[in-house]
Order: C-alpha cells, then sequence, then structure tokens
C-alpha cells in the first residue's frame, strides 16, 4: 500500500492538469513558451503516474479497470469484477 501522501499528490497533480488545461492548450497553439513556463509545473500531463485506485501501486497498473495487477488478481478471484473468471481450458 502506498503512503497517503503519495496518492494526494497524484490527486492535486490531476486536479492541476485539469485546471489549467485550456491555458495550456491556448498558450502551446499562440507558441508562448514563456507563457508556459510561468505555470505551476504539476499542471503538465507529462508528470502524471497511474496508480491503483484502491492502493496506490505505481507498477502493474491494468487501464481498463484502474488497478494494479496485484489487485485486480485479488479481485477477480473473489468474484468482485463481474464478466472475469479464472481462465481453465
Amino acid at each position: 500500500m502506498a503512503k497517503e501522501s503519495l496518492k494526494a499528490k497524484e490527486r492535486k497533480r490531476e486536479r492541476l492538469v485539469a485546471k489549467f488545461a485550456e491555458k495550456r492548450k491556448a498558450l502551446k497553439a499562440a507558441g508562448d513558451y514563456i507563457g508556459l513556463d510561468k505555470l505551476p509545473k504539476d499542471s503538465s500531463p507529462v508528470r502524471l503516474h497511474n496508480r491503483c485506485k484502491l492502493t496506490g501501486r505505481p507498477k502493474g497498473y491494468i487501464r481498463k479497470f484502474g488497478l494494479s495487477r496485484v489487485t485486480f488478481r485479488e479481485m477477480a478471484s473473489d468474484g468482485k469484477i463481474p464478466g472475469i473468471t479464472k481462465a481453465s481450458w
């Protein structure tokens, strides 16, 4: 389980990216790179990192479900994800 501070930092980055998206798009279209420089660093979408929604684990992230591989496997085994079953042939 990731530290709460890391999860909070990631949520803050997501908010900043959403807040400055339009302004960033306008500045890029105008070619105003000095103006882009003055925006907060964390408002850049490149700084975002996918994390598991439940545990905050940064690696082994499955985009379709928003979970890490470990959490996904546990939930799939418990039958908590509809339509997902363990393969057998």
